[in-house]
């Protein structure tokens, strides 16, 4: 006999349909399967056979072949146990099959007939429903993750018997948990306790409103940490479609919470100076995201950033220019997003100490090799360079009226709200993001403002992208400041963000 049932497979983040094929006929006993697989999918046959004996269907000694199918897709993982073993037993006449009409089946099979939770759930539950399937068996422990899905019925499934008694109709499946959003939590941190640092705050806020890349130089304990972990606290709420497609990258990792299938805080990730590019950028025999698109939608924080190797920061070029990394393998390429803001930390110099002569011991040659760790092309994709310099006893220990991340936030949404109207009908979200023509439109000078921008950039011999970065931080900084027009005061304010340059490379 013959039966067809349907499972999915991930590639990249997203979810593909896979049919389950099984054919079992008279021949020498065997348990075959078919349809380009990994190792750990073509073991499915021997753990969907032990479970099947362990769940009490009697296995008689016939031929059993099982493809997977498109057989010209690579298929990995363990997601596909629970479909193979029903096309089995439905092939064999053991399993009551009407109910399988339209559905898919997902669940890695434990060798006493148990049904596992697999990664990446969101993504296979969103193809089912873009395949026109309206039901989907999943492992009880990700029923609540698939919910979130719409028009897609969960029905949860414990074990190979369960399955069974629920297409029998013996027993009521019950639907999962429903999910609701909810309110986003509470920040344990808060900008209203970094004492001192106004200049800091100030390129902070003005980084996140326009979603800018920033990079922080001082010495050890100034605080551009502190500065950097607060950065979540002052960027809007996630929005429902934000919060799916972050689901989705952390799921496919297998981060995803099984208390929270739904990510509704924007992510902060820090990866040590130790990270592969590999690990940070995205890759794999099976690629996978990296920290960069584990980031999306919130913040990279790259401490100690001449500590990362060469690779690793250089790889950054294209996820920072384009906001998306390409993938590609001998199967396909896989685009991962990297729509996130990158904020740096490092020292001015191995000690971190210069330029104070007088605690600093770098030679010159130490100090030149440590900064040229970070390269041009890396800084010109960084639009906002700033000092963080040591706070003195009276700031530090002071009792200050410090602005709070909710009164920083409130100015932040304004502008942002600012710029999405500026790019309604475009595919540009934030001023960082303006291209050429975007500039000329939006970044219009009147003749003062022309003549400093053009002394400026013969002075500094700044490059074309360079130029650019000073315009769109203007345009943010004008936004903030409530100005349709880009002033003078703008500009300066916006060059002043790329001095460092000059100061230290």
């Amino acid at each position: 006999m013959f039966q067809k049932v349907m499972s999915a497979g991930l590639w990249g983040i997203d979810g593909f349909l896979v049919s389950v094929e099984a054919d079992v006929h008279d021949g020498l006993p065997g348990f075959a399967m078919t349809g380009n697989l990994s190792q750990e999918t073509k073991e499915a046959q021997e753990r969907v056979r032990v479970a099947m004996k362990n769940g009490d269907f009697a296995l008689p000694p016939k031929k059993i072949t099982v493809n997977l199918s498109p057989a010209d897709v690579r298929k990995d993982g363990t997601a596909y146990d629970l479909a193979v073993a029903a096309a089995v037993l439905g092939a064999l006449g053991l399993l009551k099959t009407d109910g399988l009409e339209g559905a898919m089946l997902i669940g890695e099979l434990g060798l006493d007939g148990r049904v596992k939770p697999v990664r990446g759930v969101l993504s296979l539950v969103f193809a089912a429903r873009e395949g026109k399937l309206a039901r989907c068996f999943l492992p009880k422990e990700n029923a609540l993750e698939g919910s979130m899905v719409e028009d897609v019925e969960i029905i949860p499934v414990a074990s190979l018997k369960e399955l069974a008694a629920i297409l029998r109709g013996d027993k009521g499946a019950g639907g999962p948990p429903l999910f609701s959003k909810g309110q986003e939590r509470p920040y344990a941190v808060d900008f209203s306790e970094l004492n001192g640092q106004p200049l800091l705050r100030r390129a902070t806020e003005v980084a996140v409103a326009g979603r800018h890349n920033i990079l922080y130089i001082g010495p050890a304990g100034a605080g551009k940490t502190m500065a950097a972990k607060r950065i979540p606290t002052i960027m809007p709420a996630m929005s429902w479609e934000e919060s799916i497609q972050t689901s989705k990258i952390y799921s496919v990792c297998g981060l995803l919470p099984a208390d929270t299938p739904m990510l509704t805080r924007r992510p902060f990730r820090s990866p040590h100076h130790t990270i592969t590019a590999t690990a940070l950028a995205g890759g794999g025999a099976v690629p996978k995201p990296g920290e960069i698109s584990l980031a999306s939608g919130g913040v990279l924080f790259l401490d100690e950033l001449p500590e990362f190797s060469g690779k690793a920061i250089e790889i950054l070029r294209q996820p920072l220019e384009d906001r998306t990394v390409t993938i590609s393998r001998l199967h396909g390429s896989c685009i991962f997003p990297a729509d996130t803001m990158v904020a740096a930390a490092m020292n001015p110099c191995p000690c971190g100490f210069y330029p104070d002569r007088t605690r600093c011991t770098c030679t010159g040659r130490q100090i030149k090799r440590y900064i040229g760790k970070v390269s041009r092309p890396i800084l010109d994709r960084i639009d906002i360079t700033v000092e963080a310099s040591p706070v003195p006893f009276e700031e530090l220990r002071g009792q200050g009226d410090n602005e709070s991340s909710a009164a920083i936030r409130e100015r932040v949404i304004r502008v942002q709200q600012l710029q999405k109207e500026r790019f309604t009908g475009t595919k540009l979200l934030f001023n960082s993001e303006m291209g050429t023509k975007e500039i000329g439109r939006y970044c219009r000078l009147n003749g003062p403002e022309e003549a400093y921008l053009e002394q400026v950039y013969k002075e500094k011999k700044l490059s074309v992208r360079g130029c650019n970065k000073i315009l769109k931080v203007a345009r943010t900084i004008a936004d903030l400041d409530g100005k349709e027009d880009i002033r003078k005061i703008h500009l300066y304010e916006a060059v002043g963000y790329r001095s460092l340059e000059e100061k230290y490379w």
